[in-house]
């Protein structure tokens, strides 16, 4: 077994993929992850902006709380028809680009796949600072154990739906159950206490207000950073694909389910915050606990459970970006179908993922943490608007679906998708001015961007596809001079020897050329009299002259590309064939005791060259010497 079957498995046939379909027990850890564990940032995002108002914040968090789920229901709703309407899945992207046309599309795919990068971010950066918040001593060491956790969620996605939900299931459902227990222990002490708990471990002390009130202004931030938690609920509708028959039925039951115990979670936690009067602390100072830390200890004192339930958290939140991972490389395949991404992102890798938009994903997400230094309160900014964004194109796009398809009760379809898209639009716009300069104008001039690299790279496509289209017949060969033949030699071997003969199948015109770096090379001058000239000549066969070419500052490649543009020019009617020997090392580790001119020299012509210069590889596969044991 090698290294790579060792990390993400043995290759999956084609024939295999009906088994990597899920169901909703294995679709909730796969695609409600990041929906799920937003309910543990979410609230607190929203918390730490009423920090100034001291206890008193507490009275806006109920209201702000129940804004937000009402508004996730109406995006469930819409989700839940949008699921029915396009079950081959591409979610924002497909509804947008079917019904609003191609640059709507574009707008909704730019807008998510900048959420999942940011998704993915967020989620392990949230894990991490659970982690800090139990352990204090490991502040120092945030970057690393988000760029470790990164590397072991990249691991887990690689090999294969089927294997990541397997693997996420069981901290999934233990988040979501002592999550639970916490919640309802904490409703039931509230009840029994008339109202007025007691927290069983002491709650840090609130700092003095600053602020008598807040204003409609504070208000809104509050509202639009407590929105983050509605992100990742778009998630199903683009993986609709990977659920098992009856596949819309299985979609929505598992959208259903997360969306019922997100609420369920944002309500209690909203309601036992005011009801224990937790107040957030600030996010990266000493002394800080996250909301749900305080909330723990406060219900059930900071015994094993506690200890559990932290435990939970942690690797829910640092998995939750697996939802990123699940959708971006789908989304991405969904684009480049359509030739708006590279065409690598099609493709399925060995384990029937698409490995690529994987890579991309976790490449893209370390490049923020370490930008970011590993800190949720630096990346919630950023965060929502391009979920939000996608979730206005996407409900828009449903109106226009209806309206094109009407049948029956279709206007109710078309009102509750409507409905969603003035919602979802109005908190857009809510959420760009609320946290505009506190960066959110990065994400508004990334997704401009993006379409346009969307855009260039369709046009590449185009303008290839019009190169080289072609209705002529193939020609029967022409009776014209030879090719030439040249063959870069360094020193008379094995390797030079199979080129020299391989080109003399191909042409008899053949040229050695040798770059001299300004020391004659009499062996090899001598040699090549001894093993190619004289056997040559004695068999009545002209012999191939070795060329040299002064090289006085000891390049080698340049030299040699000079000298075939040279020649090609020198005979405009002829084609130039190179023939490169190549030595193919034994072992994959053995690569990196050669140099690698061979590649370069090949890159470079190909780059440089013309129509009439051809490249071939004389590959010499290395063998043990006579006399030398095999290895």
């Amino acid at each position: 077994m090698n290294i790579l079957d060792l990390l993400v498995g043995k290759p999956l046939a084609t024939s295999e993929e009906r088994a990597e379909q899920i169901g909703p027990a294995r679709g909730i850890p796969i695609f409600g992850l990041d929906a799920l564990s937003s309910a543990a940032y979410g609230p607190e995002a929203a918390l730490t902006l009423l920090i100034p108002l001291g206890v008193l914040g507490l009275r806006y968090m109920i209201p702000v709380s129940a804004a937000i789920i009402v508004l996730l229901l109406i995006v469930y709703f819409s989700y839940q028809q949008t699921i029915a309407a396009y079950p081959t899945g591409g979610g924002s992207y497909t509804v947008a680009r079917l019904n609003l046309g191609a640059r709507a599309g574009l707008l909704a795919a730019a807008a998510l796949l900048t959420d999942y990068i940011l998704t993915a971010a967020v989620g392990i950066s949230s894990g991490v600072g659970a982690l800090i918040s139990a352990v204090p001593s490991l502040q120092p060491h945030t970057v690393s154990l988000c760029l470790g956790i990164l590397v072991v969620v990249t691991i887990v996605n690689l090999r294969g739906v089927r294997e990541a939900g397997l693997v996420f299931m069981v901290p999934t459902y233990l988040f979501v159950g002592t999550l639970l227990l916490v919640i309802f222990g904490g409703l039931a002490r509230t009840f029994l206490s008339g109202g007025h708990p007691q927290p069983v471990s002491a709650l840090p002390s609130a700092q003095p207000p600053l602020l008598q009130a807040a204003s409609y202004w504070l208000l809104l931030k509050t509202f639009s950073s407590g929105c983050t938690a509605l992100t990742g609920v778009e998630a199903v509708s683009n993986g609709v694909k990977a659920f098992r028959e009856p596949t819309v039925k299985n979609a929505q039951r598992t959208l259903t389910i997360i969306i019922f115990l997100l609420a369920v979670m944002l309500a209690g936690i909203s309601f036992l915050v005011k009801a224990y009067s937790i107040v957030a602390t600030e996010p990266g100072m000493p002394g800080y606990q996250s909301i749900l830390s305080m909330l723990t200890a406060a219900v059930f004192g900071k015994g094993l459970f506690y200890y559990v339930t932290i435990a939970s958290i942690l690797t829910v939140l640092s998995l939750s970006a697996n939802t990123a991972f699940a959708d971006f490389p789908r989304l991405c395949r969904s684009v480049a179908l359509n030739n708006y991404l590279p065409h690598v992102f099609r493709y399925r890798g060995r384990r029937l993922v698409y490995t690529y938009g994987i890579i991309v994903l976790a490449t893209l997400t370390a490049l923020l943490l370490i930008v970011f230094g590993g800190i949720t309160d630096k990346l919630i900014p950023l965060y929502a608007v391009g979920a939000f964004t996608a979730f206005t194109m996407s409900q828009s796009g449903m109106v226009a679906h209806w309206f094109k398809k009407r049948g029956p009760h279709w206007w109710k379809s078309a009102f509750v998708n409507g409905l969603g898209a003035v919602v979802t639009g109005i908190t857009t716009c809510v959420i760009l001015v609320a946290k505009f300069t506190e960066g959110a104008w990065l994400t508004i001039l990334f997704i401009p961007m993006l379409v346009v690299v969307f855009s260039h790279t369709r046009r590449h496509y185009h303008m290839v596809r019009m190169n080289t289209s072609c209705i002529r017949p193939m020609q029967p060969p022409r009776r014209e001079a030879p090719p030439i033949a040249v063959v870069p030699i360094e020193r008379w071997n094995c390797l030079v020897k199979e080129a020299l003969e391989f080109a003399s199948r191909l042409t008899s015109d053949i040229i050695g050329l040798h770059v001299d770096p300004g020391e004659r090379n009499l062996v090899l001058a001598d040699e090549w009299r001894r093993y190619v000239q004289e056997p040559l000549q004695q068999r009545g066969a002209p012999p191939p002259p070795l060329k040299r070419v002064s090289s006085p500052y000891r390049f080698v490649i340049a030299p040699i590309v000079h000298y075939i543009l040279e020649l090609s020019d020198q005979h405009p009617d002829r084609q130039i064939i190179v023939v490169i020997p190549e030595l193919v090392e034994d072992h994959w580790y053995e690569y990196f005791l050669h140099n690698q001119r061979a590649r370069l020299l090949e890159w470079m012509l190909v780059t440089h060259g013309n129509e009439r210069i051809f490249t071939v590889s004389a590959p010499y596969y290395l063998r043990p010497a006579p006399g030398v044991p095999p290895r």
